[in-house]
């Protein structure tokens, strides 16, 4: 049974589909891991080589596809016949399909060779009651996981990638009337539009458009390219960009290493394009892997590992505990079919049968409530590690500033206002294709120098030599009346003045360059340094003038620049993020701030919201740690800055060695590795595409407020679920060390199998409303963390306290009450089967809470009602007219006394040994 069930349940934790919220992060990790290398069906690689191969007109024509992209007409028809731009494992299963996913697992399949042997046995109550379990579990486990899909789905909605698509129209009459005006009376074509379409409405022959940050939606041919850089890691394992080109280079064999290609699930990290989609859905690379790698296991998350090891508690236990109850009854009984019967009702009573619907209702609770929070989670499964988190890594701009930078000062070299570096600053953001930040997009708002400086009438654009980390700078060629060109630069001030040998100053006669000599540079840095030290983000511009007879230009261009000057912004800080990094600390959680951005502006700000910042710790010096320093400076740093992507990346993974639940917080193309290297990665609606989807939580509103509520609400979800985990092994630990007591000295059943399983199913359904049941501040100030060895402890410290006062029942029953005889045992079999339930139904409120229960924490009225039905039900049993169908019988009135009694010493017993259980090892 043990692999039985681990198989199963490993299959439900990683495999159901009810948790897939969202596509292709996981899936992502599992090709890179499992899909390199892999053969591919030889149809689709000769598709691939044979688009790589063709020139342009004919890929167009082999694709139905026209020099201005397809028309919306077209586009509807194609997605008719190609179907959704989606990979197999987003599909969700049909109604019937998910129905035999709820019923196939171990606890159901026991029940029914139960419900088989009691029918063959002529025991047709026993068969009703037992086909009534597995309808009951079967059927609540689906009801609960259809809406759990239904929320999914609800949340999938709200945040969705796009592609930029070319498209020759936009479908409408008025569309097609002035395609036709365009035809008859200029004799051209109507200029084709973009428009943001949803991924998964792209089809084969359109034409996407690309830039930095961009996901590849679809498989594609590269119809244009500037600089165009891509990541394949998740398809080759190549750790550096592949330069990608409109034409087709070099003699590679294989589809991936064809220079004129791209390939779902890859991302551009800089550069523009246009593309052809050649291949979607299952039929791009990536779905083919896809299709084959969805069946195979993935590493278990955090989560998972810790469910598993509970459940592998609880099978240790069934498969020692079992046996020894079939064996003791056999011997001392002489009836060994029912004593078969006994212990198999008794394995019933250990296995959660609830789990897997009481884990997919509480986490899609916590989903729902989370997202009314502006929190959506991609991974159910993500929310524990959500309320694990003990260490949040987060970017500074819009997370602690108000992510609305303002073009503060233009100035030059020497710190005097000059209009003419904001011009040559608004001609490098104008003109440049790729990720324009919002850097760039405050110098575009001042929207009176496009018409100054006539943009159209005196400035051409020649190439671009786009944005990439390692550089940290980018430049425009312009040409300016076709007389001559200009390379115009900007970026980093490091960086940009490695690059430039000559300063531009001004003075009263004009202007003047000089050489960028030591005092020069340091005169340089002092003006800088004073910009910064004001709170300012400062970029440099440079420029050069250039011959007109060269056309294309690459990063070897970017030398001998001369500097002009300087534009700095402000990013002011968010009233919100004080107070939020305040409840976070108050919560467990540390902030710690990675930055690729200068040290004194980053210490500025986090001066203003209140983190210290004493010592800032620098991307060159963590280059130059080896792994043991930096885990050391991880510990005792807050603020790091001027990083790469892989220093955010190798600082997330050193924190996590150090055994941290590791958040990361980042929505650009510089954030995504250190997203996929986080336990939770949280982005933001507004981010890059590789962002979203290398996040687990997506924040529609950029704020640390949000994200810490967000904590709490993870941390909610997790302990209603540790809470039946807790009473579900501490109560099945008891029962069955009464039933070895009972059994060892009674000459009939403690219980019949058939009041066993009952009892055990009217448990259960008292344990429907846990995901809904209230959680105490105090459970939720820390990080939550699964621990295994606790819940064993926990198990075994409060598991023998229902055994006291069962056995204490057993001697009511036997001397009190007269029922020593197998002639009475109907009557001693109906006492404690009231008193286990009412036990095992009380002890969800005793151990729900640290604290006095209904006095000092209350149970959610949802709890409360159940728990007060099933009591009276338990009572009801023996006493109405049902009780011969299960051989129970009416319990005298002198009875009840007795039960108010052990019930109240069970209450007092269970809170004195909670006090001395907290004040030994805490309550979590």
């Amino acid at each position: 049974m043990n692999n039985i069930f681990t198989n199963w349940f490993s299959g439900f934790l990683r495999g159901r589909r009810a948790t897939l919220l969202f596509g292709r992060r996981a899936l992502l990790e599992t090709v890179a891991g499992q899909g390199r290398g892999e053969a591919i069906p030889d149809h689709l690689s000769r598709d691939l080589l044979k688009a790589a191969s063709d020139d342009m007109a004919a890929a167009l024509l082999r694709f139905d596809s026209h020099d201005d992209g397809l028309s919306a007409p077209e586009a509807a028809d194609r997605l008719q016949r190609f179907g959704p731009n989606e990979v197999e494992h987003e599909k969700p299963l049909p109604w019937w399909l998910h129905l035999w996913h709820c019923y196939k697992n171990p606890f159901n399949l026991l029940l029914t060779v139960l419900a088989v042997v009691s029918y063959l046995t002529e025991d047709i109550k026993a068969t009703i009651v037992i086909g009534t379990m597995v309808a009951l579990s079967t059927i609540i486990r689906f009801v609960q996981e259809g809406r759990s899909n239904r929320a999914a789905e609800r949340l999938k909605a709200m945040v969705s990638n796009t592609a930029t698509v070319i498209r020759r129209d936009i479908g409408t009459e008025a569309a097609e009337v002035a395609e036709k005006y365009f035809d008859a009376h200029l004799h051209t074509r109507r200029p084709p539009k973009r428009f943001e379409t949803p991924i998964r409405e792209l089809v084969p022959g359109d034409h996407v458009v690309l830039s930095a940050g961009d996901m590849i939606p679809a498989d594609c041919r590269v119809i244009t390219a500037r600089d165009l850089f891509v990541a394949q890691a998740a398809m080759t394992g190549e750790s550096l960009p592949v330069e990608k080109f409109a034409d087709r280079r070099g003699s590679a064999e294989g589809p991936l290493e064809q220079s004129n290609l791209l390939f779902m699930g890859t991302n551009v990290v800089s550069g523009s394009a246009t593309a052809l989609v050649v291949a979607t859905g299952n039929q791009t690379y990536f779905g083919t892997l896809a299709v084959r790698v969805t069946s195979s296991d993935r590493a278990p998350t955090a989560f998972q590992a810790g469910v598993n090891s509970v459940s592998w508690l609880l099978i240790r236990f069934a498969l020692v505990m079992v046996p020894i109850v079939l064996l003791v009854n056999g011997f001392t009984k002489g009836n060994w079919t029912e004593a078969f019967l006994f212990a198999l009702a008794v394995a019933v009573g250990l296995t959660p049968e609830m789990l897997p619907m009481i884990v997919t209702s509480t986490l899609a609770k916590g989903a729902v409530l989370l997202s009314r929070k502006k929190v959506i989670v991609k991974r159910l499964d993500a929310i524990q590690n959500f309320g694990a988190m003990d260490v949040l890594c987060t970017d500074k701009t819009g997370t602690l500033t108000q992510d609305k930078i303002a073009l503060e000062r233009h100035t030059d070299v020497f710190g005097a206002p000059s209009d003419e570096v904001l011009k040559f600053a608004f001609l490098n953001s104008h003109y440049q294709t790729g990720l324009k930040n919002l850097l760039d997009r405050a110098v575009l708002e001042h929207v009176e120098l496009q018409t100054e400086l006539k943009l159209e009438q005196d400035y051409r654009k020649i190439d671009e030599i786009p944005f990439d980390f390692e550089r940290r700078r980018m430049s425009v060629v312009v040409s300016e009346r076709d007389d001559h060109h200009e390379l115009i630069c900007k970026g980093a001030v490091e960086e940009m003045l490695a690059v430039c040998t000559r300063v531009r100053m001004e003075s009263d006669s004009g202007s003047q360059e000089v050489p960028m000599d030591a005092a020069m540079l340091a005169r340089v840095k002092e003006v800088t340094h004073a910009l910064n030290e004001d709170g300012l983000r400062v970029v440099a511009v440079a420029m050069k003038e250039l011959p007109a007879s060269q056309n294309t230009y690459s990063v070897a261009d970017e030398a001998g620049l001369t500097l002009i000057g300087y534009v700095a912004f402000l990013d002011p800080p968010k009233e919100s993020a004080a107070p939020a990094l305040k409840a976070l600390a108050e919560h467990g959680v540390a902030v710690k701030v990675l930055t690729g951005d200068n040290e004194l502006v980053t210490a500025r700000v986090c001066a203003q919201v209140g983190l210290a910042a004493d010592t800032v710790l620098l991307g060159p010096q963590v280059e130059r740690m080896n792994d043991a320093a930096l885990a050391h400076a991880v510990e005792v740093h807050q603020v790091f800055a001027k990083l790469t992507p892989l220093h955010k990346e190798r600082i997330v993974r050193s924190l996590r060695a150090n055994g941290h639940i590791v958040g990361f917080m980042g929505d650009g193309i510089n954030d995504a590795p250190a997203l996929r290297a986080a336990d939770i990665g949280v982005s933001v609606d507004s981010a890059v595409d590789i962002a979203k989807e290398a996040a687990d939580i997506i924040l529609l509103e950029k704020s640390l407020m949000v994200l810490e509520e967000g904590v709490i609400e993870g941390r909610k979800t997790f302990s209603n679920m540790l809470k039946y985990i807790r009473m579900t092994a501490s109560s099945n630990f008891g029962n069955v060390f009464s039933v070895l007591i009972a059994s060892a000295f009674l000459p009939f059943l403690p219980m019949l199998p058939l009041q066993l399983l009952v009892q055990n199913l009217l448990y259960d359904i008292s344990q429907i409303a846990i995901p809904f049941d209230n959680v105490d501040e105090e459970l939720v100030k820390k990080p939550l963390k699964w621990n295994p060895a606790d819940i064993g402890r926990f198990m075994v410290f409060f598991g023998p306290l229902s055994s006291v006062f069962d056995i204490t029942t057993f001697a009511l029953m036997w001397w009190v009450f007269k029922a020593n005889t197998e002639a009475a045992q109907s009557l001693f079999q109906s006492g404690w089967f009231v008193v286990g339930l009412l036990t095992q139904t009380l002890i969800v409120h005793m151990i729900r809470t640290p604290k006095l229960p209904f006095i000092e924490s209350r149970a959610a009225a949802p709890l409360m009602i159940m728990t007060l039905l099933i009591m009276a039900a338990g009572i009801f049993l023996p006493m109405g007219p049902l009780a011969e169908y299960f051989k129970l019988q009416a319990l005298p009135l002198s009875y009840f006394p007795y039960l108010i009694a052990i019930l109240a010493g069970y209450t007092v017993l269970t809170t004195v040994m909670k006090r001395i259980y907290i004040r030994k090892f805490g309550w979590q």
